[in-house]
């Protein structure tokens, strides 16, 4: 891919061992609910990524539910918490649309848990709301798709526990980029995506702890153990889980993007750039930065031109850019239309970040001497 391609959180590029698994099972077709040859191969590739999509998260195979993706993931697993008893729902008030979406449509009340200026859940207000009547079902994603905040999820799923509720978390942007374990979180259910970690698109992984039962919300002939209808798709199966793999491999290099990431922040403050979140903790690749008075679209294009590809955030939907979610539930309004969101993955070096920095501030400083000056003609 030529120029400079720093949007990882919205897609990350496709692996080598990954483009290799999915070829070898594209070649090698069969259904695997058949009892033949090419149907048993293909059974063992989908077994044999579950066990390494598992692994990444501390999960037992048996608890993996492959699926079309991170919004049919984080759809069952809320569907599953209403089914096994809860009443209500909390979702946070920075969760991906996917999530908050499924909430406001499941026909049950939706109470949202604020978060403060650097993004970061309230855990004293979700002891509150626990408190009230109706068992509940939470809802907190590890890590937000656009600051790259990370939550407090151990200590929110002890609330959730001494409850009786279901702590649903959406891992599906902190999966790789650091530790995430199913028993340390304590979640009840947890969703995954390939193709944030180098795998394919429109592959995805709801997890189940130990004792929590999903339901169904595609029903059909019963495949994924009765709780995902419809023939797996075998080669992206196969390529999530070398892309798993491959993630839990290099895990221990990705917090080396924080360095390059802090370095990056400090030339675009310097040019004039908030730092969204960056008193919290975050994901070591992610920088989410906005301004007032320059338009995301704006920086994009601008970006684009200079060959660095970024994004203004959320990218659930084409070609849609509008104001930032996560920035206005932080309570900084102003700056919620002049967004953007950097972040790397397995194919970053330093200099990508280097040449974004040196993009973004020069065009920043060539935007507000624009400004200045048409200021000057008015008056």
């Amino acid at each position: 891919m030529s120029g400079v391609y720093l949007d990882y959180n919205a897609s990350a590029l496709t692996r080598p061992e990954v483009q290799a698994a999915v070829a070898r099972a594209l070649a090698d077709n069969g259904n695997p609910s058949a009892v033949h040859a090419a149907g048993r191969r293909a059974r063992a590739r989908i077994e044999t990524a579950r066990a390494q999509v598992a692994e990444l998260v501390g999960a037992d195979p048996t608890a993996v539910v492959f699926n079309s993706g991170g919004t049919e993931a984080n759809a069952q697993g809320v569907a599953s918490a209403l089914a096994a008893g809860c009443e209500r729902l909390i979702v946070s008030a920075t969760e991906h649309p996917c999530v908050a979406e499924t909430a406001a449509n499941a026909g049950v009340a939706v109470e949202v848990l604020p978060v403060n200026a650097d993004g970061v859940v309230d855990l004293p207000w979700l002891e509150a709301a626990l408190a009230r009547p109706g068992r509940a079902a939470v809802a907190i994603h590890h890590a937000n798709n656009e600051s790259g905040v990370i939550q407090p999820i151990a200590e929110a799923a002890a609330l959730v526990r001494a409850a009786g509720g279901w702590l649903h978390v959406d891992a599906i942007q902190s999966a790789g980029k650091i530790a995430v374990d199913m028993l340390e979180l304590e979640a009840d259910s947890l969703t995954l995506s390939a193709h944030k970690l180098g795998g394919p698109q429109g592959v995805g992984a709801l997890v189940l702890k130990q004792g929590r039962a999903g339901v169904r919300i595609l029903h059909g002939a019963g495949q994924e153990r009765g709780l995902r209808s419809g023939t797996e798709n075998v080669a992206g199966i196969a390529g999530f889980g070398a892309a798993a793999e491959c993630a839990m491999r290099d895990l221990s290099q990705a917090s080396a993007h924080a360095a390059w990431r802090d370095a990056a922040a400090r030339a675009v403050k310097a040019a004039g750039a908030v730092v969204i979140g960056e008193d919290a903790p975050r994901l070591p690749n992610t920088l989410f930065l906005a301004v007032e008075g320059w338009d995301s679209p704006q920086q994009l294009i601008t970006l684009d031109l200079a060959g660095v590809m970024v994004s203004a955030g959320s990218a659930c939907s084409s070609g849609k850019v509008t104001p930032s979610k996560t920035i206005a539930a932080m309570g900084l309004d102003a700056l919620a239309r002049g967004a953007v969101r950097v972040s790397g993955g397995w194919s970053t070096v330093e200099g990508d970040w280097i040449r974004f920095a040196d993009a973004w501030s020069g065009a920043y400083i060539k935007h507000r001497t624009r400004q200045a000056e048409r200021v000057k003609e008015v008056a």
